[in-house]
């Protein structure tokens, strides 16, 4: 049984600006991704959350045009577009579904300037018609994403901080104009200090542009600082879905409480032994959660979870 992450009506079926449906992704003979269906909707993020390999940037690049599914669908504003269409069509797609990748310094190229990196895709997809312009709305992005246009334009990666490297990279990808945001892990190589200062950038972004928002994380605490959904995720099935306060408060799939669990705590004390005892439970939680199942049930409006399946005796 396929069930969507977010209860809809007819009107909102409309309202999606990307649906995957049943998405199925295999490298040889590893299934990355088993049957992923959401929806992106404008002034919205969803949040994809699990550990690493669970097949959270494989969906993302779905998303993103970067890959292709091996079955399933995607329909990008009610068209089907799961199979690449013409160079015109992939053009107008990856203009409108932009990404933020994890590393701010290796999506930078080192030769050019912040003021090449934001200019050159204004000029491209034709948002400035000359230089002139082209300093104008470079430095209204870089004063969008809280940088100093004066200062920041003529500088160089290697003289930016990570969380200043982050900035510009969303600034380029909002240079285009686009209808989604796909950002993939933006804060987990940034300080902790500047984390939360990320965070609400991309927040107040989503809302001031109503933007779809995909946002990739392994920290579930950070997808209620930015998400109204959230998909949990486990060996490339969905496992828990929902809106974000109904699966985090009430979280019912024992990954998803793993999850929690390893939230850092401060008024939690240190007690000697306990990660031993934490990291032989996650043990236990993945390998009940592996096996794949079909029975989902509806936990309350909006708020889904995958059965546990059968673990061979």
């Amino acid at each position: 049984m396929n069930v969507m992450p977010l209860t809809t009506t007819m009107a909102d079926e409309d309202d999606a600006i990307v649906r995957l449906k049943d998405i199925r992704r295999s490298f040889g003979t590893v299934e990355a991704l088993r049957g992923i269906s959401l929806a992106l909707k404008p002034g919205r993020a969803l949040a994809l959350v699990g550990e690493s390999g669970c097949g959270k940037t494989t969906c993302a690049r779905i998303v993103a045009r970067l890959d292709a599914p091996t079955s399933g669908t995607m329909a990008f504003r009610g068209a089907d577009v799961t199979q690449a269409g013409g160079r015109a069509d992939e053009k107008t797609r990856r203009r409108a579904i932009q990404m933020v990748f994890q590393d701010p310094f290796a999506s930078l190229n080192p030769v050019f300037s912040v003021y090449h990196h934001l200019a050159r895709p204004l000029l491209l997809h034709g948002h400035a018609k000359n230089g002139g312009e082209a300093k104008a709305a470079v430095a209204r992005l870089l004063a969008d994403v809280g940088l100093d246009a004066d200062v920041t334009a003529r500088k160089f990666p290697h003289e930016l901080s990570g969380g200043q490297r982050q900035r510009v990279n969303i600034a380029r990808a909002l240079a285009v104009g686009p209808d989604v945001l796909v950002a993939d892990e933006p804060t987990s190589m940034l300080d902790v200090s500047i984390r939360l200062d990320i965070l609400e950038l991309l927040a107040r972004i989503k809302r001031e542009r109503n933007l779809a928002m995909l946002y990739i994380t392994h920290d579930i605490a950070t997808a209620a600082h930015i998400a109204e959904e959230v998909v949990v995720m486990f060996a490339g099935q969905m496992v828990e879905w929902g809106e974000t306060s109904a699966v985090i408060c009430n979280p019912r799939h024992p990954y998803t409480q793993l999850l929690l669990s390893a939230v850092p705590d401060p008024d939690r004390p240190f007690v000697p032994g306990q990660s031993a005892r934490f990291l032989a439970h996650a043990d236990d939680v993945r390998r009940k959660s592996r096996p794949a199942s079909d029975n989902v049930e509806e936990v309350t409006v909006n708020h889904f979870v995958r059965a546990l399946g059968q673990t061979p005796a």
